[in-house]
């Protein structure tokens, strides 16, 4: 019987072939006149005309990538090759059922290769990182004692019945040092560390293997909230010590509608299920017995099985692509970030400063004007996306805009990058940035 689900529709349809997922990453033929041609992997929707103030259409200035990314092209392809054998998984005995349960779970060993994760951790699909850090929040034992930073997003800040929030570190080396001594303060019992891989604010890359280090030394576990991480950057559980990882596929070019939660089985087969329902349990009569399996068990209900293929897709398409894909935003994010320093009214927002690593995620304010006002400006006038806001951040940005608060001003702008940026779309930011803090 076949397993994976392109392998099996060309076989079944040679005469449909379709591309496979890794055909994307490739060097882009030429197309069209006037249509900008991406190297390496491809997402759809790129320069899509969108209208401006004075009636022109202009191509779309997607800079807004860490809200949700668009399609790659690849995941798109995995997609349409999906469709025509959709059908349940798991309990069917039919052909097409049958090759989507087995492109289903091929689908959770591609998830568990991409974050490194060791051959027995638990990969249970959700619906985003949010679903997935409650379900780790529904899942750790009781009385467990959580450590969590006050820069995280909302998803990792909030989901615990019983945390710790530490302030802002001023450095990496104090954020290891804090956790050190939160966790070696902590109660007797389980205990569990909470962090970012990359901010969502102002894209600095956390210490996280220093951060498993400590939370080992201390008999604790870590969590890592990986969702602005790993559309940039590769993460292996297992080299850096990390006992679950976290991360939604809508911001890593799979908008359809999944998420991940990869780890240590144990606290998941112990606990209920997360949604009590069909596949959760193993038999029901006066009693319930529910399914052993960490998956299983908190995967009750049909499944959303074609984003799950749209996930392992693009997993796979960025592990072939990471050195030209990291190279690449390095660039541009670097090109940003010079051209905002070189515009006296813009100041970038950092915890660490400028010279802390970072992914294509950089916040900011401008003199003179609101947050949202500036940004609807550069979408109406220029046809820039970004966003503005707190970023579910509320705590963090609250932190870097503490010195603004008398004037009223405590939300930012954001500009995020990833596949399909191009230079043009940072110089016309700039540009735009420049002729608004003028006015």
């Amino acid at each position: 019987m076949p397993t994976l689900l392109a392998h099996s529709a060309r076989s079944a349809h040679t005469a449909h072939p379709g591309p496979s997922a890794r055909s994307a990453v490739t060097p882009a033929v030429t197309r069209a006149e006037g249509v900008r041609v991406q190297p390496g992997p491809r997402v759809i929707g790129v320069d899509v005309p969108v209208p401006v103030r004075d009636g022109r259409h202009v191509p779309y200035a997607n800079l807004d990538y860490a809200a949700s990314a668009p399609c790659l092209e690849a995941v798109h392809e995995a997609v349409t090759r999906a469709l025509p054998y959709y059908s349940s998984v798991h309990r069917g005995a039919g052909y097409t059922s049958q090759v989507t349960t087995g492109a289903y779970e091929e689908a959770r060993e591609t998830v568990r290769s991409f974050v490194g994760g060791w051959r027995r951790s638990a990969v249970v699909f959700t619906r985003n990182t949010t679903d997935a850090m409650n379900l780790l929040a529904h899942a750790v034992p009781t009385g467990t004692n959580v450590v969590v930073f006050e820069t995280e997003h909302h998803a990792s800040l909030l989901p615990w019945k019983r945390a710790v929030r530490l302030p802002a570190p001023a450095t990496p080396a104090e954020a290891v040092s804090a956790a050190d001594r939160a966790l070696r303060e902590s109660p007797v019992g389980s205990r569990l560390l909470v962090v970012t891989g990359a901010s969502n604010v102002t894209g600095e890359l956390w210490p996280i293997g220093e951060l498993a280090r400590v939370a080992r030394r201390n008999g604790a576990r870590i969590a890592v909230d990986a969702a602005q991480l790993v559309p940039h950057r590769p993460i292996d559980m297992t080299s850096l010590g990390l006992d679950y990882v976290a991360f939604s596929g809508h911001k890593l070019y799979a908008p359809f509608g999944a998420g991940v939660l990869a780890g240590r089985a144990d606290w998941l087969r112990a606990a209920p299920p997360y949604l009590k329902g069909g596949g959760a349990s193993a038999s029901v009569g006066r009693t319930t017995r529910w399914a052993a399996p960490a998956e299983q068990r908190h995967e009750a209900g049909s499944p959303n099985v074609l984003g799950v293929i749209a996930l392992a897709a693009a997993c796979e398409t960025l592990s072939d692509a990471w050195e030209s894909v990291a190279a690449r935003e390095e660039t541009l994010v670097t090109r940003l970030r010079s051209g905002l320093a070189a515009l006296p009214s813009v100041h970038e927002l950092s915890l660490w400063g400028d010279r802390a690593p970072r992914v294509g995620i950089v916040s900011f304010v401008v003199d003179g004007w609101n947050a949202r006002d500036l940004a609807l400006t550069l979408s109406e006038e220029y046809g820039i996306g970004v966003r503005d806001g707190k970023f579910c951040a509320h705590p963090f940005v609250g932190h870097l805009l503490g010195g603004d608060r008398a004037s009223g001003r405590d939300t930012a702008v954001r500009a995020s990058l990833g596949i399909g940026t191009s230079e043009e779309h940072i110089d016309r930011l700039l540009t735009a940035l420049g002729e608004l803090a003028a006015r």
